[in-house]
């Protein structure tokens, strides 16, 4: 029997596929089990031990033209696949699905594509937008974009035993010392703890001088700092940084822009904790078991939490949390407003908690299976 699963979407997106082919495996120990994802995330999933297969699409480069794309739809459908399983409800996916040649096509689908589907499902995590009248009602998921997956297989496949073991990320050998000995080089024994500070929405993004503020705060008590991140970061952090008090700290270390997915995997394996904004940065912490404390504005929790018992979700107490909008409508001082009554202070008290708590190199930390419902923090409900 062969299996594909498809799932082009970003960086968190992928992460959260990863229990679903986990339970697959252990469903269907004797398939070939192939895995369609985007070229630039191969880091990710192509070292997964539960994948025969993984079928890289190059959607920004040499595919994303409507003569390659049926061309790779051809590539697809001689691979004559029995079963081919869609989790990224898009049109690219929907109809590579739809045109695969499986003999059961099943998952989510747009409606042009879904006609050629065996059987569709909703995806409840994704949020809706509901017109009613001249206005537009914003409607968050209802559950885990991991047990959403889960439902497909139970419902659309027949898996009768969900087999939920976490997020999962492999990467090689090679790949881990070689973060290792960029950890040691810069920091020593030191505990570090890492920070993210962008995300694909403005809105997402918690205030850089909080940021600062906390990365001041951790190194007056000794902790080193790494500031991590992709190219697209690289001008953020540096207004983060350029609002330090310590910039010039031997405990500031900026590798934003520097690492491959993989080598910031191999890294986070060695520190502390994980400052984070709702980004797929944070879902790589997640399956590298470093604790994390992260800060939703816009953000709905339901569908995207992280997804680990030890970690913490600070959620804004504003009253328009969740808008799911890329950008904030509001103008002056209410224009972030989410992200601005997450205070400095709050954050701290959760950050000092966990390292209190773990206080340890991520990679020696015990993983408890089976424990993945973080703590959200409702500012609208507490005293903090």
């Amino acid at each position: 029997m062969k299996i594909l699963v498809i799932n082009l979407m970003h960086l968190g997106d992928l992460m959260l596929v990863t229990p679903a082919l986990t339970t697959l495996r252990k469903n269907f120990p004797t398939a070939h089990l192939a895995l369609l994802a985007d070229k630039k995330l191969a880091d990710l999933v192509q070292y997964n031990p539960n994948l025969d297969e993984c079928i890289l699409i190059d959607k920004k480069g040499v595919d994303d033209h409507f003569a390659s794309f049926v061309k790779f739809i051809f590539k697809i459908r001689a691979e004559k696949f029995d079963l081919v399983i869609n989790l990224h409800r898009n049109e690219r996916a929907s109809a590579l699905a739809a045109f695969s040649g499986a003999k059961k096509i099943v998952g989510y689908s747009k409606p042009l594509f879904s006609w050629l589907f065996t059987k569709t499902l909703p995806n409840p995590s994704i949020a809706r937008h509901i017109k009613r009248g001249f206005k537009t009602e914003y409607r968050p998921g209802t559950q885990h974009q991991v047990h959403s997956h889960f439902d497909v297989l139970r419902q659309a496949v027949g898996v009768e035993t969900i087999y939920d073991d976490g997020l999962e990320m492999k990467i090689p050998a090679e790949v881990e010392r070689a973060a290792t000995k960029i950890f040691r080089d810069n920091f020593g024994d030191a505990k570090v703890v890492a920070f993210n500070i962008g995300a694909s929405w403005l809105t997402k993004r918690w205030l850089d001088s909080y940021f600062a503020e906390c990365a001041d705060t951790l190194i007056e008590r000794g902790y080193g700092v790494a500031f991590l991140g992709g190219t697209m970061d690289t001008e953020i952090v540096a207004g983060c940084v350029a609002k330090m008090r310590h910039a010039d700290s031997d405990r500031l270390k900026i590798f934003t822009g520097e690492f491959s997915l993989a080598t910031v995997a191999g890294f986070l394996d060695n520190c502390a904790l994980f400052l984070t904004t709702d980004s797929g940065p944070m879902h790589i912490g997640v399956a590298r078991n470093i604790p994390i404390v992260t800060m939703f504005g816009a953000s709905p929790v339901p569908g995207f939490y992280p997804y680990d018992a030890k970690d913490v979700l600070i959620k804004s107490p504003e009253p328009c949390h969740p808008c799911g909008k890329h950008t904030c409508p509001r103008a002056g001082d209410d224009n972030l407003a989410c992200m601005k009554k997450i205070p400095v202070a709050v954050v701290m008290k959760y950050v000092d908690e966990l390292l209190a708590a773990y206080g340890q190199p991520a990679k020696k930390i015990p993983r408890v299976h089976g424990a993945y419902q973080c703590r959200v923090v409702d500012l609208a409900k507490t005293a903090d």
